[in-house]
């Protein structure tokens, strides 16, 4: 029976899929915690570019919304050690930043970004139109 209550309660938590934010900046990152939760996101948040790395081997997230100025290793990293890992690789990360030059972009879509977001350009709730549109694209394929 407590096993029964515990998957209905896992269930519950990450009805719309976990979201991993990688964001040192304390109001975005919780501006977009507290957005992603209304949304029904189950969000785990790190702080530094080691972390969001440690954390998205540990937490398995359906998606990766990465900062890109991070301290002690940049999104760019970050980015390139994703995807090169086996176990996360096919994880989509959205970059979430205020680097809004062409090069910037380039590489980041290049390294394998699902998308490049300056955060000047979007609202908290058109980002998250953003992660739900992409995660409905990869339930499909």
């Amino acid at each position: 029976m407590v096993e029964n209550k515990k998957e209905i309660k896992k269930k519950k938590a990450s009805s719309k899929g976990k979201i991993l934010l990688v964001e040192d900046d304390d109001f975005v990152s919780g501006m977009y915690s507290t957005k992603l939760t209304m949304a029904g996101y189950d969000v785990a948040i790190a702080v530094d570019g080691k972390e969001g790395l440690k954390m998205a081997k540990q937490e398995n997230p359906d998606l990766i919304l990465l900062d890109i100025v991070l301290p002690k290793i940049d999104g760019f990293q970050v980015l390139e050690r994703i995807k090169k890992d086996q176990t996360l690789k096919e994880v989509p990360v959205i970059l979430l930043t205020n680097l809004g030059q062409k090069e910037d972009v380039e590489r980041g879509l290049g390294l394998g970004a699902d998308d490049y977001t300056i955060k000047a350009h979007f609202t908290p709730n058109e980002v998250i139109q953003k992660i739900e549109n992409l995660l409905l694209k990869r339930k499909k394929n």
